[in-house]
């Protein structure tokens, strides 16, 4: 079995990033795949949107070695979700020391994958990276271990510069550091028919990416909520728009 990896990516923040790397690692649990959500923005919301604690188990995943010592170590850092299936590697403010320390000690672009690979033994259908706005070496290890990517934008004027930003990054990944992975879609999330300025920027978006734009997650107040009750849109209400939008996009995966 191949385990896939799968980035949600966007040099911008409030884009959506962890409600989708939430709700994607949920909804391919749900449907009888073993995921590892691994929580690389250092504000460690990952964890928080599942009703677990921030931990710095990523700091260790991304400065220690491979041996047998260290992988055990570090196989003490999953954590159960409490959904079947599911599992997070959960990380907080010290990954913001961890890429110091990758860019002090000029790891390779393929560090992020040679870290995560002592996983593929696990039984892992997928390993889901919610990642930070920010770059500086996190990011681009992240995209490049990925095989494939998704980038969320909000539906609002400006969005698209981030995006923009997101894919150039991808082409500069394949084209000098051999990055064998693909864009998924760009993600629209925040979407509301009802406003000029969301009606306003799909077509934009849609007139800019083309083929390479996912059908919209609609803005909704319950997904707002799911942090704050540590439970996913499937948890909260199955039946509401959000939720089947999220499952259709986990569907979507599936097929690759």
């Amino acid at each position: 079995m191949t385990t896939k990896i799968i980035c949600i990516v966007n040099q911008k923040g409030g884009v959506g990033k962890t409600s989708t790397a939430v709700s994607l690692a949920h909804g391919l649990s749900q449907q009888k795949r073993r995921v590892l959500l691994i929580d690389l923005d250092p504000q460690g919301q990952s964890a928080t949107a599942l009703g677990r604690n921030p931990e710095p188990g990523v700091f260790y995943l991304l400065t220690m070695g491979t041996t047998q010592q260290e992988t055990t170590f570090l196989n003490s850092w999953v954590r159960l979700s409490g959904r079947e299936g599911l599992y997070l590697f959960p990380g907080d403010q010290q990954t913001m020391a961890a890429q110091t320390v990758l860019n002090a000690q000029d790891k390779p672009i393929s560090a992020i994958r040679s870290s995560v690979s002592r996983f593929f033994k696990e039984g892992l259908h997928y390993i889901v990276f919610d990642t930070a706005p920010s770059v500086g070496g996190i990011q681009e290890r992240a995209v490049w271990a990925s095989d494939l990517v998704i980038v969320p934008t909000a539906t609002e004027f400006l969005s698209a510069d981030g995006v923009s930003k997101a894919l150039h990054m991808m082409s500069i990944l394949q084209e000098k550091k051999n990055w064998r992975g693909n864009l998924l879609g760009v993600l629209p999330t925040f979407y509301d028919e009802q406003t000029r300025e969301s009606k306003a920027t799909m077509e934009s978006l849609q007139e800019r990416f083309q083929t390479s734009l996912l059908p919209p997650i609609h803005r909704s107040t319950l997904l707002r909520e799911c942090a704050s009750q540590g439970q996913t849109i499937f948890e909260m209400d199955p039946l509401c728009h959000a939720a089947k939008e999220y499952m259709a996009l986990t569907r979507l995966v599936l097929k690759y």
